[in-house]
């Protein structure tokens, strides 16, 4: 009699779920526990195994609505499926050396003081791994930034909480049997007698060709897909390795201009569409965003600054600089030393609001907007007005370079009390900064760019950035806000005032 499966309890205020994805064929040959659909709610993804081993017959399709406790599919136990009918060996292939019957239950450790729940985003271990202490096993996700769960302690690892599930801190992620030593060495291939299971392309897992998240960007930077490149990890994922190694395939040799020449696309040609959800990251970014622009009176005010004096500077020091610190002598040092010296004279600026009180800072810990393949990150240079320019260029290339490897931690980012965001990168002319909530301030840099301008009556050539000053009117008033920026366009024209402290 066939097994029917139905839409599990997966939540207490859930009711009915999406069918997202089938991972497997009407049809297909299943084997118990296997992963075959992929099912979403309006708070998360969940994966539906199979109850038995058999034939599937799929009864809700891709994109069906069914509630909780509806069919979904059935499944045929199948004479097929066989198990290895021999095996020449007294060691089990998997279990422990000594197994001590103890079982160590891992839950969502506190990974920050505002996060109350984390998604699981990638298994590095599969279900009856053995795994050894502080082995890392699994990726987790908040909405901050990405963390790695290591292994509690030496034994087998038992999945709970599958990928792409939300927990909140505390929630059970997986078990682990307990064991000492390390597990057997498995008996050679000529030893086991076994009937497949079924052909090769069904025992493909659904991983295969799946990058890691840390994969997954370095293939972005080198401009690769995902179907290029072979995966070694379970199931056949694409592992961190597999993407490091990875070669962009060689151009096609130039042909003709003719044959070269790209095809027209008449009406009613192939056009495609893809969706991918939101990140728990992203989603923290459009809320946050949002809130600052609904909660705060935010206005911007502009000016612009002769970059030449800091240009000249760079490039007649830049050299002996790097010799002598080994960073590099950018741009983001000047700001980050003029803007401390204006907080210092403007405290407004560098302050916050606390329910009904306006909390001063005496410390300019000056957040760094930094964007990477998950979104935009703010990490922070702590005690920014105590560094000297070497000690703000090193510290920004540390904690950029976090943010790309997606390994910043909450520390790293939380209490700053003024943001520079620098879309002059990126080739933005003029902007207006979204202030980054609590703080009551951001600075927005620009491309530089020749411009006429007047000095002392003639017109003359000049590299010109264009700054922009948003800020919260609740605590900044415009005349604070016009004069903080004049200062730090001052001191940029004369960036020896930075030296003197003028």
């Amino acid at each position: 009699m066939a097994q029917q499966v139905k839409v599990p309890t997966v939540g207490e205020s859930i009711t009915e779920v999406t069918i997202a994805n089938w991972l497997k064929s009407d049809g297909d040959v299943v084997k118990m526990d296997e992963v075959i659909a992929e099912l979403e709610s309006d708070k998360a993804t969940f994966e539906l195994t199979a109850p038995v081993a058999g034939a599937l017959k799929i009864v809700g399709k891709k994109g069906d609505v069914l509630a909780i406790g509806q069919l979904i599919c059935e499944i045929e136990p199948s004479a097929t499926i066989t198990i290895p009918t021999k095996i020449e060996t007294t060691t089990p292939i998997t279990k422990p050396m000594s197994a001590t019957g103890g079982i160590k239950e891992m839950k969502v450790p506190p990974v920050g003081e505002s996060i109350t729940e984390v998604t699981i985003s990638t298994w590095l271990k599969k279900e009856g791994d053995f795994v050894k202490l502080d082995e890392v096993i699994a990726e987790v996700e908040s909405d901050k930034a990405t963390f790695e769960l290591p292994a509690e302690a030496n034994g087998i690892l038992r999945i709970v909480a599958q990928e792409k599930t939300t927990l909140p801190i505390g929630g059970l992620i997986c078990k682990i049997e307990v064991a000492e030593g390390a597990p057997a060495t498995p008996p050679s291939a000529a030893t086991v007698a076994t009937t497949p299971v079924a052909p090769a392309s069904d025992n493909k897992s659904y991983a295969a060709g799946t990058p890691s998240p840390a994969a997954a960007k370095i293939l972005d930077e080198k401009g690769i897909l995902a179907t290029q490149v072979d995966g070694s990890g379970v199931g056949g994922r694409i592992t961190k390795e597999d993407a490091a190694k990875a070669q962009p395939a060689a151009k096609p040799e130039a042909k003709s201009a003719a044959a070269s020449a790209p095809p027209v696309i008449a009406s009613g040609g192939l056009r495609t569409v893809r969706r991918e959800k939101m990140s728990s990251i992203r989603k923290t970014i459009a809320r946050r965003l949002v809130a600052v622009k609904n909660e705060t009176a935010m206005l911007t005010t502009f000016n612009e600054v002769d970059m030449k004096p800091v240009m000249e500077l760079r490039s007649r020091y830049k050299d002996q600089f790097k010799e002598k610190y080994g960073v590099g002598l950018g741009f983001m040092s000047f700001f980050t030393k003029a803007v401390c010296a204006a907080l210092k004279e403007f405290p407004a600026v560098n302050a916050s609001i606390d329910g009904d009180e306006i909390v001063y800072h005496d410390y300019c810990d000056v957040s760094i907007a930094v964007s990477t393949p998950k979104g935009l990150v703010v990490p922070v240079i702590r005690n920014a007005e105590a560094l000297s320019m070497n000690q703000v260029e090193a510290e920004i290339a540390r904690l950029a370079g976090r943010g790309r490897e997606g390994k910043l931690s909450i520390e790293e980012m939380t209490g700053g009390t003024f943001t520079i965001t620098n879309g002059g990168v990126f080739g933005s002319m003029l902007s207006t900064p979204i202030i980054n909530a609590p703080q009551s301030a951001i600075l927005g840099m620009h491309n530089i760019v020749e411009r006429p301008v007047v000095v002392k009556g003639e017109i003359v050539v000049r590299p010109i950035m264009y700054l922009a000053l948003s800020y919260d009117h609740r605590i900044v008033d415009g005349r604070e806000s016009v004069s903080f920026l004049v200062r730090v366009k001052e001191m940029l024209e004369d960036p020896g005032r930075l030296i003197l402290g003028v």
